[in-house]
C-alpha cells in the first residue's frame, strides 16, 4: 500500500512546522503513526512558485491535505507540483472543484438546500438575471464559495429581490469585501428561516464519520438531535473522497443544508477531537489507530 500522509501549511516563523492552528491534526497523525509534511500557503495561492510551496515534501504517497482554503487553480498547481514529487492528493482536483464551489455540488442536494441560482462573473446585467429568476422576496447573497455573512444586513441579506437597486447595493458590498477573493459569480440562494445554531458533518468515502458543532459556535452541542443517513444517498454520487456539510434546522423542524465544503479545507471546531478526524482518515486508508 502506498505511504499516506498529511500536509499541513508551514508555520510563517517556523516553516518546518505546521501552523500553530493545525498543530493538534499534526500531532495526532503522528501519535497514528501517520507522516506529516508541511507546504508554503502563501507561495500556493500566489500562484508564482508550487514546486517551491511544495519543496518540504519529500515522502511520496498519497496526501491529504488540511489547511487553509485554497481557490481551485491552486489546489490544482498544489496537485501537479505534488505530481512531480510523486505524491498524488487523494482528492482531485476535479473533486475539490466540485466540494468547493457551490454550482458543483448544487444540483446533487437541490431537494435539502435552500433553492439557488448563480451567474458567472459580477456584472449587474447578470446578478439582475439571477434575480428575476429566483423571484420576489428575501434572499442570501455569496460567491460560488463564500459568503460575507458576518457583515449579514451590508453584504449577505437581501431583503426583498424585487428592489434591485438595493439588492445591487449589497451585491456591490459583496464584491468590495470580498476583493481578489471573490470567486466564480454571484449565488442568489432563497431566505430559509433556521433555529438554532449550525452543525457541521464530515464525511469520509461517502459516509459520515463524525458530527460536531459548527467553527462559528464550537460550544452549542446540537449533534445528537441529528441523524446526518438521510444524506448519504445524495451524497454518494458526488464521489467526494473527504467533505464537510454543515446544516441547519428549519423553523418548521426539516434539517437542511447550509453549504458543503471540502473536507482538507473546512475547520475543525476545537469541541471536535483531533484525534477522532485523523483516525477517521486513517480508517479510510486501512490504517486504523
Amino acid at each position: 500500500m502506498s505511504e499516506v500522509m498529511l500536509l499541513f501549511p508551514a508555520d510563517a516563523l517556523r516553516p518546518r512546522r505546521p501552523d500553530d492552528h493545525f498543530a493538534a491534526e499534526a500531532e495526532a497523525a503522528r501519535g497514528a503513526g501517520i507522516p506529516v509534511a508541511v507546504v508554503d500557503h502563501d507561495l500556493l495561492v500566489s500562484g508564482q512558485d508550487p514546486a517551491r510551496a511544495v519543496a518540504a515534501v519529500r515522502t511520496s504517497g498519497i496526501a491529504v491535505y488540511r489547511g487553509w482554503m485554497l481557490p481551485a487553480d491552486r489546489y490544482a498547481d498544489l496537485a501537479d507540483a505534488l505530481a512531480a514529487r510523486n505524491v498524488r492528493l487523494w482528492t482531485t482536483p476535479e473533486q475539490y472543484r466540485r466540494a468547493h464551489e457551490l454550482p458543483g455540488w448544487y444540483e446533487a442536494l437541490r431537494s435539502v438546500t435552500p433553492e439557488s441560482v448563480w451567474t458567472t462573473g459580477a456584472g449587474r446585467a447578470a446578478f439582475d438575471a439571477a434575480r428575476r429568476a429566483l423571484g420576489g422576496g428575501p434572499a442570501v447573497l455569496r460567491d460560488w464559495t463564500k459568503s460575507a455573512k458576518h457583515h449579514w444586513h451590508e453584504a449577505a441579506f437581501i431583503p426583498d429581490l424585487a428592489d434591485g437597486d438595493a439588492a445591487w447595493r449589497v451585491a456591490a458590498r459583496l464584491l468590495e469585501l470580498r476583493e481578489d477573493d471573490f470567486t466564480g459569480g454571484f449565488v442568489l440562494r432563497r431566505f430559509e428561516r433556521f433555529t438554532g445554531a449550525e452543525v457541521r458533518t464530515w464525511w469520509i468515502d461517502g459516509g459520515c464519520a463524525l458530527v460536531g458543532p459548527h467553527p462559528d459556535t464550537p460550544d452549542v452541542a446540537l449533534a445528537d438531535q441529528l441523524d446526518p443517513g438521510f444524506l448519504a444517498p445524495l451524497i454518494a454520487p458526488l464521489d467526494l473522497p473527504f467533505a464537510t456539510v454543515d446544516l441547519a434546522r428549519h423553523a418548521d423542524g426539516r434539517w437542511r443544508v447550509v453549504e458543503l465544503g471540502d473536507g482538507q479545507v473546512s475547520d475543525r471546531p476545537v469541541a471536535v477531537d483531533p484525534s477522532a478526524l485523523v483516525t477517521a482518515l486513517a480508517r479510510a486508508f486501512g490504517r486504523a489507530s
